[in-house]
């Protein structure tokens, strides 16, 4: 009998098989894709690393947790400055002075970028928010939302801005310098080699199981361990009894193109609605690569469907109430730790992934 089975072999599953074999605990790890790593696993293409479910920027704050993947793996310099594209009009993001003087060629300092938004915002004349368009210009006035916000917005969503409620955007990022680094983490970086790397690093010497689907014979795993760590959909668990949790899906379109450099850059977003990609993913400059081809991935947001694999939580409060009411079944369950994206019901960063697994290692040897 192994101590413990894990269920999924993302950042979540892991870090925790990691720290169980570390203890000196026999683990067992089941994946039901044909692949380990999760959303972060990258498929090498003529030594590019192209990341298969979508970017994948880590970046932290936490020294610890940063001085902990680390140990694993080594993180280039790499730098998330990603680009919006709005009609053909380029623009940095996040939000800063570049952005700012190109929309409105006739400012030049940060104070004339304040008086302009300020400006925008007054004309709106909007007192409380009915809904998300009204919450951003009001955050940040029209010529921001317009090109891009609203577009982009709508598409992630699938629903105009009108009909989206206004806490979705709580606050909207603003900086009067010239600074296209799009996260305010003190370290930054992707593993050299790709995900992978640090994947298999964790995980040797671990048995793992591919294709192999924990809830189609979930009696008889339930036998092999002492203890159950699920990563999985944590509705899918409790066999949807109380409902099925709403999902936002994702789709994916790669393509190998013969030239040596597409956009310049690792990430542009398309904030204009009649694109009907969110944004395009050139790989090859997350490991600022030389190769004589290039390969890109159109992402486009998509209705999830049961059976898909699911991405972002759709946080209403009809979802959240019923995740609380799975999280209270869960909590009676002895013998499993729920734990991660799809477990949780919520999206995290990678680094809080980690965060939250050394917190529970903590509790289970407390």
């Amino acid at each position: 009998m192994y101590d413990y089975l894990f269920v999924g072999s993302g950042l979540f599953g892991a870090v925790f098989a990691h720290e169980m074999k570390a203890q000196g605990k026999s683990c067992l790890v089941l994946e039901r894709r044909s692949h380990a790593g999760g959303n972060v696993y990258c498929e090498e293409k003529e030594g590019i690393n192209v990341h298969r479910y979508g970017a994948h920027i880590f970046h932290t704050s936490y020294k610890d947790v940063w001085d902990y993947v680390n140990r694993f793996v080594e993180f280039n310099n790499y730098v998330n400055s990603p680009v919006a594209n709005f009609r053909g009009e380029l623009y940095n993001l996040p939000f800063n002075m570049n952005t700012f003087t190109k929309l409105w060629l006739e400012v030049h300092t940060p104070a004339e970028v304040a008086a302009k938004i300020e400006a925008e915002r007054r004309e709106a004349g909007i007192g409380e928010p009915r809904n998300l368009e009204e919450q951003a210009i009001s955050l940040i006035g029209r010529t921001v939302y317009e090109k891009l916000i609203k577009g982009y917005t709508e598409k992630q969503w699938g629903r105009a801005c009108t009909e989206l409620p206004a806490f979705i955007i709580k606050r909207l990022p603003v900086r009067y310098t010239f600074d296209n680094n799009y996260f305010n983490d003190r370290y930054q970086g992707i593993p050299v080699g790709g995900y992978n790397k640090l994947i298999d690093a964790l995980l040797e010497g671990i048995e793992v199981r591919l294709d192999t689907d924990y809830l189609n014979d979930r009696e008889s795993f339930d036998k092999l361990a002492k203890k159950i760590v699920y990563t999985g959909p944590i509705d899918e668990y409790f066999g949807y009894s109380l409902g099925r949790l709403e999902y936002r899906g994702l789709r994916f379109e790669t393509e190998r193109l013969e030239q040596e450099n597409f956009q310049g850059v690792a990430v542009m977003n398309f904030t204009a609605r009649e694109v009907p990609y969110t944004r395009i993913i050139e790989h090859k400059h997350f490991e600022f690569g030389t190769q004589p081809v290039t390969y890109i991935t159109r992402e486009y947001l998509a209705d999830w469907q049961p059976g898909e694999e699911a991405y972002y939580p759709v946080n209403n409060d009809e979802n959240q109430s019923l995740y609380q009411q799975y999280a209270a079944l869960a909590a009676k369950e002895q013998k499993v730790i729920f734990g991660g994206r799809l477990a949780e019901y919520k999206y995290y960063d990678m680094d809080d992934v980690i965060k939250s697994v050394l917190e529970r290692v903590e509790k289970e040897w407390g």
